[in-house]
């Protein structure tokens, strides 16, 4: 179960990669146990399973690990005792959990440790498509960017700079996922006209959340075949 994989980053050696890129960028990793007490404060939302959350500058995903944890927990409680919908609900918790980061290994680093998580979280039970699903849901939420810029850095995951979108994941039950696509720069005005204030709420309201791009509605095979 989820609630059985700690990860404790309390050392300075783990709190720190390098004096240069504290000068450089202001880069520390925040504590375990600090990351607990700010998520307790939104003890509710974080452990809802569809309720969606973007770190900035997630780094290696110390944020982001906890999230997906109680996420999960919370798919356990729920829906443990059907494989079906634990499948599809596991898949929309990490669908709903975004980053930004602008270190290329810290991009790396940050989706192998979710994708850690998600793989434990299922044990023996995991099959290979549910698998290049999760890797997949990965490369489009976890950003190698600028959070201040609102835009991708080039590297092996982006081959040009270009304004930085996110793919919102709604699951329609029966097995069957919509994506539409978001830029993120849109997303941020969002604060001007909703009350919610939260990544994409009440977004069909307002001509400038439209998505930049719908997909057919999709199957956990079929976005693992995206991958490919």
């Amino acid at each position: 179960m989820a609630s059985e994989l700690n990860f404790d980053l309390n050392t300075t050696e783990e709190l720190i990669k390098s004096r240069k890129r504290v000068v450089d960028h202001g880069e520390v990793f925040t504590p375990s146990w600090i990351v607990e007490d700010m998520l307790n404060l939104v003890k509710d939302e974080s452990e809802r399973i569809d309720s969606r959350f973007l770190e900035p500058a997630c780094g290696s995903g110390n944020f982001l690990i906890s999230l997906l944890k109680r996420k999960l927990d919370a798919v356990q409680k729920i829906y443990g005792k059907n494989e079906f919908e634990k499948r599809q609900y596991a898949i929309l918790a990490l669908m709903c959990i975004y980053g930004i980061e602008l270190q290329l290994d810290n991009v790396h680093e940050c989706r192998n440790n979710l994708l850690i998580i998600f793989t434990k979280f299922f044990g023996s039970t995991l099959t290979p498509e549910l698998s290049s699903a999760a890797e997949y849901i990965l490369t489009q939420n976890i950003v190698h960017g600028d959070a201040l810029s609102m835009r991708t850095l080039k590297s092996d995951f982006n081959p040009a700079d270009e304004a930085i979108t996110f793919p919102e994941w709604g699951y329609l039950g029966k097995g069957k996922f919509q994506r539409r696509d978001f830029r993120f720069d849109a997303l941020t005005q969002m604060s001007a006209f909703s009350e919610a204030d939260t990544l994409f709420a009440e977004m069909g309201k307002h001509e400038v959340f439209k998505p930049v791009k719908v997909y057919p509605q999709a199957t956990i095979s079929e976005i693992a075949l995206d991958l490919k």
